[in-house]
């Protein structure tokens, strides 16, 4: 396992935190069976095949 050689000082680790967030995924509008809904771009495939199903 790495082990850091110096200690790391509270600024660095806390800047270097704080570029880990979570983005929303980008939503876009799809129309199957004359019904419309937002879906995140990387599963309009799966929906086009049937794979998933619109509800709600």
């Amino acid at each position: 396992m790495a082990v850091p050689k110096r200690k790391m000082s509270r600024s660095n680790t806390r800047k270097r935190r704080s570029t880990w967030t979570a983005t929303t995924p980008d939503l876009v509008p799809i129309t199957l069976n004359g019904r419309t809904a937002l879906v995140p771009h990387r599963l309009v495939p799966a929906y086009r095949r049937g794979l998933l199903r619109l509800d709600g």
